[in-house]
């Protein structure tokens, strides 16, 4: 990572005994985090508070993005205990809300849409009252994969666009940015009702123009919440920062994305896909209680 950052960039790390202490539970089951393998800067302010994004399928990714820090190879078998495994650690470390990603699984039949959905199952039968939200590969937009999570009924399922559509090729070449959009749009056909999320990334050599077109993009398939942060490079093998964009421009980007109609907008240079993410349903109740009264 750049280690020259604007002043806006810095961040201090809280509470380390209980960042130790989260560190230890999901070691102790063996398991593991997008937290660490992506190399997320929020990973000492969000253990701290015991929340962590629990990473199914290993940690081993098939495919190779310019972005991200999680290893490429070829990934170990499926693991059938790990399901139960997050559900227990997710209820020792007190979650209400999960949040459940993994890394993309080419190699599957079936993409690892199943371990999602035997996932989602342990964590309702050992915490039925706590809310579950999945950030998924794209399976190839392949709407049977794609239902096999939906019918288990997440509260939120989430698949990043990452970027905009020119930087797409580049950004992440075995994915595509209609295949992204096509996704969100079949987790709505098969549940209206779901709430969908996605995400993009700045500081890649996007315009605003075209990240303004992104978020009408993402607008025109029904998707609720927008996630808007900075890149950060993990390592010097990695896409280059090309720019450290300005907390105001997040701010204004927020302004828009939510008069273009979605419930629910966090941008700021930290934001992350999974970056206080119980806010989100925190905010819709307290919308839904105001409404009926």
């Amino acid at each position: 990572m750049n280690r020259n950052l604007p002043p806006w960039m810095t961040k201090r790390i809280p509470s380390p005994a209980i960042v130790a202490e989260v560190d230890r539970m999901i070691h102790a089951a063996t398991l593991h985090t997008v937290c660490e393998s992506a190399r997320c800067p929020n990973l000492g302010e969000c253990w701290s508070r015991r929340t962590a994004t629990f990473m199914i399928l290993g940690d081993v990714c098939t495919r190779n993005c310019g972005f991200c820090a999680i290893k490429v190879g070829r990934p170990d078998a499926v693991d059938a205990g790990e399901p139960q495994r997050v559900a227990e650690t997710a209820r020792q470390m007190g979650l209400k809300h999960v949040v459940v990603t993994s890394v993309t699984r080419d190699d599957l039949p079936d993409r690892g849409a199943g371990q999602f959905a035997a996932t989602i199952r342990a964590i309702r039968g050992l915490m039925p009252t706590a809310t579950v939200e999945v950030l998924t590969p794209d399976f190839l937009a392949d709407k049977a994969l794609i239902g096999m999570v939906v019918q288990e009924k997440p509260e939120i399922y989430n698949h990043n666009l990452e970027t905009v559509e020119r930087l797409s090729p580049s950004v992440r070449p075995q994915a595509r940015y209609r295949r992204s959009l096509d996704v969100l749009a079949r987790v709505k056909e098969l549940d209206p009702g779901m709430l969908t999320k996605s995400g993009i990334m700045l500081g890649l050599g996007e315009t605003l123009d075209e990240v303004r077109t992104a978020m009408a993009d993402l607008k025109a398939v029904s998707v609720d919440v927008l996630t808007i942060g900075q890149y950060l490079r993990p390592t010097m093998k990695h896409l280059p920062v090309v720019e450290y964009v300005r907390p105001e421009v997040f701010d204004e980007l927020r302004t828009q994305g939510l008069r273009m109609g979605f419930r629910y907008v966090a941008s700021s240079p930290f934001t992350r896909s999974s970056y206080n993410a119980a806010e989100v349903l925190r905010d819709r109740a307290s919308a839904e209680v105001v409404t009926a009264a």
